[in-house]
C-alpha cells in the first residue's frame, strides 16, 4: 500500500525549499519535527476538498476499514462526534429534535448539542454506572418503542472507557427497525477492524463512527477517522463539508503523515501482531484473575481492574506501578486502567505482570460509587452555556441547575450535564469523586 503524504512530505523536505509560507519556523529545526511540519502548499492537498494525494489516503484508509467512506480528523474523534451529529441532524428529515443517548458519553457530545441545538434523551440502563452504559437491543427496542418524540438518531459509546463493548450488531439491528441511523462513539476501538472477526462498528451495521487513531494505532495524538458506512449514502456528499465545517484550517499535516504510514503499517501483518498480543494478554488475564484481581469489560487489549476487590484503590495501584516504571491510562478510587498495543514488547508485558503479581492481595474494600439516578432536564446544553453562573460547594448545589459545560479528561464524561437539575444522588456522586465545588446557573 502507499503513502502518498509520507512520500510528498519527506520529498519537500528533501527538496530544500525557501519556505514563504506558514508554520513560522520555515522547516528550521527547533524541536526535531520541522522538517516535516508543512502546511496545505501546492501538491500537498486540501484536508476537507481532498483531490490528490490526501484522496489517495482516505481511499486506502476506506478500503482497510471496509467503510463506504473514511475522512482523517487531526484534532480527535471530538470533531468527528460534531461532524457525524451534523449529518445525521442533515438527514432527519420529519423526526424529533432529539438524540436518544447513552449516559456516559463524552463531553464532546454534551458540546455538539450546544453547537447543534439538539435536545438530548438519555438512556439510564439498569446496569450501569457514569462511565458505563450497558443497553441491551430488547432495552433500546422498549424504548424506542415508548418514546413520544422519534429521535433523529441513536448515540452509544463502545468500547467504554473501561472496556465495555455493547451489541452493536443487534442495536444497529434495532435501530434499522424503526428507521434510525446509529452513531457510535468507537474512540478506544480503532484496532476492532482488524481481529480475525471485524468487531468494527461498521462491520456490526453501524450507519457512522468515530475512531481515534492514536488511542489504539501507533498514530501521533490527535489523529481520528470518521467512517460512514455503504448504506448511509445519503450523508456521504455532505460529510467533508461537515467535517470541515468544526475543522481547523491549519491540520497538522504531522498528525496527517502519521494517519497515511497507519495505513501500511495495518495492511502489513498487524492482524497477526494483534492476534499475537490477544493471546498474551489472555494468558496475563487468567494469571491475574487467579492471584485475586478482578477484571472488567470486554475488550481484549485492555485490561480494566476494579481495584476495590483486591484491597487497594486504584490510585494506590496505580503509584505502585508508577514505582516501576509503568504509567496508566486511568486511575480513580475504584478502577485501574492500562492500555496495550503491538507495540508494547514482550519484555514490556512481563515487568506489568511481575508487578501486578507481586501486589498482595488485601481484605476488599467495600466502599462504591453512589448510583446515579436519571436527572430533570431544566434547560438545554445550549441554553444552558448561555446561562449566567456562579460557583457554590457542592454540598450546597441539591435542587440547583448544573452548569459546568466540560468534564475533565480522562475520562471526559460529566456526571451532570449542564442544564441539569442536581438531585441527592447526583451530589452524592460528585462528592464521592472529591468534586468539591462545582458551577450552578443563577
Amino acid at each position: 500500500m502507499k503513502t502518498p503524504i509520507c512520500d510528498f512530505i519527506e520529498q519537500y523536505s528533501k527538496d530544500e525549499y525557501i519556505r514563504l509560507h506558514m508554520p513560522g519556523h520555515k522547516g528550521k529545526i527547533h524541536t526535531g519535527c520541522e522538517k516535516s511540519d508543512i502546511t496545505e502548499v501546492f501538491g500537498a492537498d486540501v484536508l476537507y476538498n481532498a483531490d490528490g494525494i490526501i484522496k489517495e489516503s482516505y481511499e486506502n484508509a476506506r478500503s482497510l476499514f471496509k467503510a463506504g467512506m473514511t475522512l482523517y480528523s487531526t484534532e480527535g474523534s471530538s470533531l468527528c462526534v460534531r461532524a457525524m451529529l451534523y449529518l445525521a441532524k442533515l438527514n432527519m428529515g420529519t423526526r424529533a429534535n432529539v438524540v436518544l443517548a447513552t449516559r456516559n458519553a463524552h463531553s464532546s457530545f454534551i458540546s455538539a448539542s450546544a453547537l447543534l441545538g439538539f435536545d438530548i434523551d438519555f438512556i439510564y440502563p439498569e446496569d450501569s454506572n457514569y462511565l458505563s452504559a450497558k443497553i441491551t437491543p430488547e432495552e433500546l427496542d422498549k424504548r424506542l418503542s415508548q418514546s413520544l418524540k422519534k429521535p433523529f438518531c441513536v448515540y452509544v459509546t463502545s468500547p467504554d472507557y473501561l472496556g465495555n463493548m455493547l451489541d452493536i450488531e443487534g442495536l444497529s439491528r434495532v435501530c434499522h427497525l424503526h428507521g434510525l441511523p446509529l452513531l457510535v462513539d468507537n474512540a478506544h476501538g480503532a484496532y476492532l477492524a482488524f481481529l480475525e472477526k471485524s468487531e468494527h462498528p461498521i462491520a456490526m451495521g453501524a450507519d457512522m463512527c468515530c475512531d481515534s487513531a492514536h488511542k489504539t494505532l501507533p498514530v501521533l495524538t490527535g489523529g481520528a477517522y470518521l467512517h460512514v458506512s455503504e448504506g448511509f449514502k445519503e450523508a456521504m456528499p455532505s460529510a467533508k463539508d461537515a467535517m470541515r465545517l468544526f475543522a481547523s484550517t491549519s491540520p497538522s499535516y504531522l498528525i496527517l503523515k502519521s494517519l497515511d504510514k497507519a495505513n501500511a503499517y495495518l495492511e502489513n501483518g498487524y492482524g497477526a501482531r494483534l492476534g499475537e498480543l490477544i493471546r498474551k494478554v489472555d494468558s496475563l488475564k487468567a494469571e491475574l484473575t487467579e492471584h485475586g484481581y478482578t477484571l472488567v469489560g470486554d475488550e481484549k487489549i485492555k485490561l480494566s481492574i476494579k481495584a476495590k476487590e483486591l484491597g487497594y484503590l486504584g490510585t494506590e495501584l496505580a503509584d505502585i506501578l508508577y514505582r516501576s516504571k509503568i504509567v496508566c491510562e486511568f486511575c480513580d478510587e475504584d478502577y485501574l486502567v492500562l492500555m496495550l498495543t503491538p507495540d508494547n514488547s514482550r519484555s514490556e508485558i512481563q515487568v506489568l505482570k511481575k508487578a501486578l503479581l507481586s501486589i498482595e492481595k488485601r481484605d476488599r474494600i467495600l466502599t462504591c460509587p453512589p448510583k446515579l439516578e436519571p436527572l430533570e432536564t431544566v434547560f438545554s446544553p445550549r441554553e444552558a452555556i448561555f446561562k449566567k453562573k456562579k460557583r457554590v460547594k457542592t454540598e450546597n448545589a441539591l435542587g440547583k441547575v448544573y452548569g459546568d459545560a466540560c468534564a475533565s479528561c480522562p475520562p471526559a464524561v460529566s456526571i451532570a450535564v449542564c442544564g441539569e437539575r442536581l438531585n441527592e444522588s447526583a451530589i452524592a456522586l460528585l462528592k464521592y469523586y472529591k468534586i468539591e465545588e462545582i458551577s450552578i446557573i443563577e
